[in-house]
């Protein structure tokens, strides 16, 4: 299959989840900064482009995090970390739902991971993704408390912000309403001065 073929089918695929959102400037800028070129990557770990893209296809491999306005496919710089930790591509699918307990919670958390959509996390590990609902969770239930503990909630909030980057404009959209970082953790901080003074973070 020609590779420009792939790449449309990829595309197809990608607006098929993600719905079809403009990428403006910024969009374009903060993409650019945070990830990297499909083709740039394949080329500097001299893997095939085409195959990647096969792979991702097939639901072995993430699809791509974002498509730039240049049409440019957007993915991690370790996209291929988690294949490589598994022992290849074939192994890992049972390595990454093996790191959770209830099997059903794994599966699901294996197609949200080849949907491309975790652009919520700096790094895509099952690790981090177990911290980030656990900490989602814990600062959502604390700010349902009468007396909500300012400390506490700010300490939850700045280990969420260590695992996640800054979202863009098109993430809005795309997910349909505020990120996590503006609930869980900019809200937070705007609604809870920071008891220890506001110059810290």
């Amino acid at each position: 299959m020609p590779e420009t073929h792939l790449k449309e089918q990829l595309a197809e695929r990608f607006r098929e989840i993600n719905g079809d959102h403009p990428m403006t400037d910024a969009d374009d800028a903060y993409v650019s900064a945070q990830f990297v070129v499909l083709e740039e990557l394949c080329a500097a770990q001299d893997r095939d482009t085409d195959a990647v893209r096969r792979l991702m296809l097939d639901g072995r491999l993430p699809l791509p995090g974002y498509l730039r306005s240049d049409g440019a496919e957007m993915v991690p710089a370790d996209l291929f970390a988690l294949a490589d930790e598994a022992g290849g591509v074939g192994l890992l699918e049972a390595w990454f739902t093996a790191h959770w307990a209830d099997q059903v919670a794994g599966k699901a958390e294996w197609s949200a991971y080849l949907s491309g959509r975790y652009v919520c996390l700096r790094s895509v590990t099952p690790a981090a993704i177990r911290r980030k609902g656990q900490l989602t969770a814990a600062i959502g239930a604390a700010l349902e408390e009468p007396d909500a503990d300012a400390v506490r909630l700010h300490s939850l909030a700045d280990e969420l912000d260590a695992l996640e980057p800054a979202f863009t404009d098109y993430d809005r959209l795309r997910f349909g309403g505020p990120t996590s970082r503006d609930t869980c953790i900019d809200a937070v901080r705007a609604r809870f001065p920071r008891p220890d003074g506001p110059g810290r973070r």
